[in-house]
């Protein structure tokens, strides 16, 4: 789910002298989540009713809910034996924020079952929210982040929108929602890996998961060999980002914006990302199948889990796959 800012539009026209003006969210969900203005404030909300037994609960397990720069958690009385989670925007200059968080935490709430798991969602995910924008404030994305960040919008610029057009491509893109690999699809999964050398000799595989194929139809394991240097030829991260939103169309754009925050990607450090340029210096496909060398959680006894461990490139020539028929495997071609 996206909110946009025309999602805000009708909500911030209504003139009323008191409550709030609301939208409601998943309207199938159980749970009672709602867009909302303030009508004397004007601050933007994320509501989320639920039965004061409930926030009872919550704040046993949490007397001090977690607050940053520009957003607040709050508990209002709702009316009768019910509560409101509210989720306020309390800084303008956090809009840009604010959007894909509350996206983040109402998708969050409306696959918990019951009033207490659902709170327990929310906070969980503005936490997440916290930490990411806590590590970031002053210095933006590290850079390791920046050249993962920068190989998995190379992949999608270079190989998944023409596979499958703009739409399904940016979608498709999980990298930010730190999904077990970095593009899910129909036809297939896609894990990226991006590393800084002209020879690489291995990847790190983060988890036991992220090499798993059991649950999709093919899955590539792609490495990008990036030259990382100041100034010079290549693009920075500013450039790819400039160059993908422009030939997206609107409504691809908006969710690939919105995502982009998700990653840690805030314009107003902007001005921290006109370097380092890069420059792709080879591009590499394999082929996630048979005895390809990974670990999987079936390999694994009960109680072990939380797996890293590296693949030696070096063996991998037999499971290697050219660009043009990686582009046919994400398509569904073969």
């Amino acid at each position: 789910m996206m909110i946009l800012e025309g999602d805000w539009e009708a909500l911030e026209a209504e003139e009323r002298p008191h409550g709030t003006a609301r939208l409601r969210l998943f309207p199938r969900s159980e749970h009672d989540i709602f867009l909302g203005v303030d009508q004397q404030t004007r601050q933007r909300l994320l509501l989320i009713t639920v039965p004061t037994a409930a926030v009872a609960q919550l704040l046993r397990e949490n007397p001090v809910l977690p607050q940053t720069k520009g957003l607040s958690l709050q508990i209002v009385p709702a009316g009768g034996d019910r509560h409101d989670l509210q989720v306020v925007l309390t800084a303008r200059e956090r809009r840009e924020v604010f959007n894909p968080l509350i996206a983040d935490i109402a998708g969050a709430v409306a696959a918990e079952r019951g009033p207490v798991a659902a709170l327990r969602a929310a906070v969980g995910r503005f936490e997440h929210w916290r930490r990411l924008l806590q590590s970031i404030a002053d210095t933006g994305l590290g850079a390791e982040a920046r050249l993962g960040l920068f190989g998995e919008l190379a992949v999608l610029r270079d190989h998944v929108v023409p596979a499958v057009g703009p739409a399904a491509a940016v979608s498709a893109w999980r990298g930010p929602a730190a999904a077990d690999q970095d593009f899910q699809m129909a036809a297939c999964a896609i894990e990226v890996k991006t590393g800084a050398g002209k020879n690489p000799r291995a990847v790190t595989i983060a988890s036991e998961r992220q090499l798993d194929g059991r649950s999709v139809k093919r899955l590539l394991l792609c490495h990008l060999s990036v030259e990382e240097r100041q100034g010079g030829s290549g693009e920075s991260l500013n450039e790819i980002i400039d160059d993908l939103l422009r030939g997206l169309g609107p409504g691809p754009a908006g969710l690939l914006a919105a995502l982009l925050v998700t990653a840690g990607y805030l314009s107003e450090h902007r001005h921290l990302y006109d370097e380092p340029r890069y420059t792709v210096l080879r591009t590499s496909f394999w082929d996630v199948a048979g005895e390809f060398p990974r670990i999987v959680e079936s390999d694994l006894r009960p109680g072990v889990g939380g797996c890293s461990y590296r693949i030696s490139l070096a063996g991998l020539g037999p499971y290697e796959v050219p660009a043009d028929r990686a582009i046919g495997i994400i398509k569904g071609e073969s």
